[in-house]
């Protein structure tokens, strides 16, 4: 057994299915790398590029936040969005990413909340751009 079946399901809709070699993802202590056979486990995700290998190619895609459920044969990523780089809309990720840099450095008295909205809002604007450009870091 040298794949399992990884499955990426939004609130919307099923991202992604296929038997993949491997899966790397940012999980709330890092890195981690999942492989066939691996330990069950769940645990939440950063918004951060996901990095799948199947048939030798390896594909980035956006993850933003949700969890990661391992089982033996099968790894579902339960995520708030995903999205291939094919779907990424590049120009309005780059402008996501200036109003939340502005936001975040216009921060005079605004209050806690809407400054972590906008870290959230840039986070997901950068993955957006490395995925979209294949730069993600692995």
């Amino acid at each position: 057994m040298n794949t399992f079946l990884l499955e990426i399901v939004t609130p919307e809709h099923l991202v992604y299915s296929k038997q993949v070699n491997s899966l790397t993802v940012k999980g709330a202590d890092g890195d981690l790398g999942i492989l066939p056979g691996h330990i069950p486990l769940v645990t939440p995700l950063q918004v951060a590029p996901m990095f799948v290998k199947a048939d030798g190619v390896t594909t980035i895609i956006a993850v933003h936040g949700g969890f990661v459920e391992v089982h033996k044969d099968k790894v579902t990523v339960l995520a708030e969005s995903a999205e291939l780089p094919k779907d990424i809309d590049v120009e309005r990720a780059e402008a996501a990413k200036e109003r939340a840099q502005r936001r975040l450095q216009s921060r005079s008295k605004q209050d806690d909340i809407d400054h972590r909205r906008a870290e959230l809002a840039l986070q997901r604007a950068v993955t957006r751009i490395k995925v979209s450009t294949g730069k993600g870091q692995q």
